[in-house]
């Protein structure tokens, strides 16, 4: 399937200040895109990308006094196909673990595996350990949280999110993760594109998603604590320890949030021309 896909995102500043952007496709996409995937801004200004330590494309630039339009489309080809699924993967002894698995065990900024390691091991102890402990998890989490755009805050953790009972996806995603580190399953946050292509019918307005991956078996797979089922048309564009590593933008300065528009959907019409 060929899905078209972008943003506009306008911000608003009395005086210039320096953005970092996490707002491109996942390198690991790049050979599925089938346009360039170019950020614009209006006003016109200077920016350079760089890969961070976990591989995601970083932009740099600096909003001038006034603010600042950011925007990208893109057509990229998806299988469309649901997210992997393997209920006999096991689960990986620590010490067998590859190196650069390890981050993902440890406690973060917002999975605090310190707060959450009781509960987990008291409601997770007795489950077999791989693919079903990590599904009683992402099921957890699914029932514990309701979702609630409204309760959404950036400073919420797992924690809050397990004590309050209510959030958006990053919420979801985070407890997820902080139950599998505290289980001894590495986890990692993502977030990118999740359109409603594959729902029967349109769920609120688009926005960008969050769900995570967990080290099974010798690979990563992926998980959706916030649906509980495996998904279709994912477009990562970021994967961290959690919502700080991939955060959409860091502002150095005081920034308003003017506009915030996304679309994802099908490319009807780049499928009939790729036919002709």
């Amino acid at each position: 399937m060929l899905i078209r896909a972008g943003y506009d995102i306008g911000f608003s500043t009395n005086y210039s200040v320096p953005m970092l952007a996490n707002l491109s496709v996942h390198p690991s996409r790049n050979k599925d895109l089938r346009t360039a995937q170019r950020i614009m801004t209006t006003p016109d200004v200077p920016m350079y990308d760089y890969l961070d330590s976990f591989g995601n494309i970083c932009t740099r630039l600096t909003i001038p006094a006034g603010g600042i339009t950011i925007s990208t489309g893109f057509v990229i080809e998806d299988p469309f196909l649901p997210d992997d699924v393997d209920t006999s993967a096991q689960q990986v002894p620590i010490e067998d673990l590859p190196d650069e698995a390890m981050l993902y065990l440890l406690s973060s900024r917002f999975c605090e595996t310190d707060r959450l390691s009781d509960i987990a091991w008291s409601l997770f102890g007795g489950v077999a350990k791989g693919w079903p402990l990590v599904q009683a998890i992402v099921t957890y989490a699914h029932e514990r949280i309701t979702f609630d755009y409204q309760q959404a805050r950036p400073t919420k953790s797992a924690w809050d999110a397990h004590e309050e009972r209510v959030g958006v996806c990053r919420d979801y995603a985070h407890l997820a993760v902080a139950l599998c580190r505290c289980m001894n399953v590495p986890a990692r946050y993502c977030t990118g594109y999740m359109g409603d292509m594959d729902l029967p019918a349109i769920v609120g307005d688009m926005d960008f998603s969050a769900w995570f991956e967990a080290y099974l078996g010798g690979r990563w797979y992926t998980f959706d604590a916030r649906h509980n089922y495996p998904r279709k048309g994912r477009i990562l564009m970021a994967r961290g320890r959690d919502a700080v590593d991939v955060a959409l933008t860091n502002t150095f300065g005081q920034v308003q949030l003017a506009r915030f528009n996304v679309y994802t959907d099908e490319d009807r019409l780049g499928m009939i021309a790729s036919r002709n």
